[in-house]
């Protein structure tokens, strides 16, 4: 079967549409004398080699017109090439793949290829950003570049300033070729430096969609349906209870947090919080970051909040932080059809699993699924 190179494909298209528009009459269905495309394509010196590369592009386009998937005349396009006769075009030209981008090289790879004065004014537009004034900023940043080792470290940085929590980034090229996947219409591209030469484009592993990937290539998978409209039903609860919801443009290994903005002037008044969840997972992945964030704070991991009933607990040891919060957002998860893979996440944590407080965790599962508009009986009348 022949590999559909999506670009070779895209071009292929417009250059079918732009036979279709020339040939036909958009009042009529052209499908049962798209084979005349051929025939013309062959007086202009299409060869059997050509026509054999060639065809599975045309099947497929003429298919999926036959199908209603896509128009012929729509959109239109300015290809003259079959006004007129014998048309003139460049097949091989348009059959060609785009070329895979050279391998990736360190910018700094010692060879004195760029300046002084280039490396000071890259140094300059970094230390603008202020992203790495910390040390903890330091060691994030290096672990993100000991874990992106397919990238060079100046461009594996470049990456982490564009896109913290990212894991996995590769060509449109290599994402179609090696895995199977295209970017997502209207990804956003993440921009890398090529030695002696223009910048790359790579993607997200988020921003493409395509064949399955293993489980584990994902940081947080969680199955189960769950849809877009669903979950900004939960956040719209979520936002009427002093929470400002933030969501993030990141990568697949950052989930989300939740922090203390203000506390209530009075006590009867509620604590204001802000969390933030990653806008790129699926929803369902979402949802169980929200409730893991919000078990945080009806754990009393920030703090008291009394207008909230909650105690003060923001000395537990941070494990058993991780494992209290996750062991909530799983309760609530499963009890809403989805699936969280959390072994996985409770396994960086087994140390703290002796002092679990299963009344404060079920507590805290109640308060949670309350916070996002969900209850008892209304997950009863739901199932009924």
């Amino acid at each position: 079967m022949a590999v559909i190179d999506p670009v070779v494909n895209s071009r292929v298209a417009d250059f079918i549409r732009g036979a279709v528009q020339s040939i036909f009459d958009s009042r009529f269905d052209w499908t049962p004398d798209a084979e005349s495309i051929l025939a013309l394509m062959r007086e202009g010196g299409m060869t059997p080699e050509q026509e054999r590369r060639f065809r599975p592009y045309f099947d497929l386009f003429v298919e999926q017109a036959r199908k209603g998937e896509i128009s012929g005349f729509n959109p239109q396009v300015d290809d003259e090439t079959f006004v007129d006769y014998p048309p003139k075009f460049d097949l091989d030209a348009l059959l060609t793949p785009p070329a895979s981008p050279d391998a990736q090289k360190d910018l700094f790879d010692g060879t004195g290829t760029r300046t002084e004065s280039e490396r000071a004014l890259i140094d300059q537009l970094i230390a603008a950003t202020k992203l790495y004034d910390s040390s903890e900023a330091i060691q994030e940043l290096f672990a993100f570049t000991i874990n992106l080792r397919e990238f060079a470290p100046f461009n594996a940085m470049l990456l982490h300033i564009q896109k913290p929590g990212l894991t996995h980034a590769a060509s449109a090229h290599d994402w179609w070729h090696r895995f199977g996947r295209v970017p997502k219409k209207g990804a956003r591209p993440l921009l890398v430096l090529r030695m002696k030469g223009p910048v790359d484009f790579v993607f997200d592993v988020q921003d493409t969609e395509g064949k399955d990937l293993p489980v584990e290539a994902f940081s947080f998978p969680t199955f189960g349906n769950l849809s877009d409209t669903r979950f900004a039903e939960f956040m719209r609860a979520v936002s009427k209870e002093k929470i400002d919801l933030v969501p993030l443009d990141a990568g697949d290994s950052q989930a989300g947090w939740i922090r203390l903005l203000a506390r209530a002037k009075n006590d009867k008044g509620k604590n204001f919080y802000q969390l933030a969840y990653n806008r790129n997972h699926a929803a369902p992945t979402r949802f169980v970051t929200v409730a893991h964030e919000l078990a945080h704070l009806y754990l009393g991991h920030l703090g008291a909040d009394i207008g909230r009933r909650v105690p003060d607990r923001s000395h537990t040891p941070h494990a058993l932080m991780e494992v209290e919060a996750e062991m909530a957002a799983y309760l609530v998860a499963k009890r809403n059809g989805l699936e969280p893979r959390s072994e996985s996440y409770l396994s960086n944590y087994k140390g703290a699993f002796e002092d679990l407080n299963l009344y404060a965790v079920t507590r805290t599962a109640n308060a949670v699924e309350t916070a996002m508009g969900i209850s008892a009986q209304k997950l009863w009348n739901e199932k009924a």
